[in-house]
């Protein structure tokens, strides 16, 4: 048998869980309407998007549909390239206000074209929501996120809270960025 056993990188904790906390009850209360008056899909990009929309919908009360699509530009790896759709929205998106769930606001390629997509199979509304936006440079014409918790992380690769480091870490309740090297 294989040891798959592997010790947490080197790294600086820059969310403690209480942050994280904080910043997902402010999430929750920005999308807390759209729920209360509107016919509401939680979206959740996967597999960074996993543990934020279960933290949201921890926070959220009344009634909303929870889906997933899987569209990725990391497969793994610790920088992005080409965006890779493996799974699509399972629900009917046709006449549904959907909010798109996703762990980090970078680029913002991967939020964009799910959103797009989203719009392609007919939403009526869609909006973006992110659990952290990072602090770097981003191509115009990329829409600020719609909803996010206020926290922000330096232009470095950060893990934990569903972010992951070669696809471990993610359940991590704080946020953590590699030591630089």
């Amino acid at each position: 048998m294989t040891n798959t056993t592997q010790s947490m990188p080197e790294a600086d904790e820059l969310l403690t869980p209480g942050q994280m906390s904080d910043g997902f009850d402010q999430l929750a209360a920005g999308i807390q309407p759209l729920v209360d008056r509107e016919d509401v899909v939680l979206l959740a990009v996967m597999n960074g998007g996993l543990v934020p929309v279960v933290r949201l919908a921890d926070r959220l009360e009344g009634n909303y549909l929870l889906d997933y699509c899987h569209a990725t530009r990391y497969r793994g790896a610790t920088r992005g390239s080409e965006l890779h759709w493996l799974v699509a929205p399972q629900s009917d998106l046709a006449g549904k206000t959907v909010v798109v769930v996703d762990d980090i606001f970078d680029a913002g390629l991967t939020l964009q074209a799910v959103a797009q997509r989203c719009r392609q199979e007919g939403a009526a509304a869609v909006y973006t929501a992110v659990m952290l936006v990072k602090d770097t440079e981003r191509d115009a014409g990329i829409p600020d996120p719609d909803f996010v918790t206020g926290l922000t992380v330096p232009d470095r690769y950060v893990f934990g809270c569903g972010m992951d480091y070669h696809g471990r870490w993610r359940h991590l309740l704080s946020v953590y960025a590699l030591k630089d090297t």
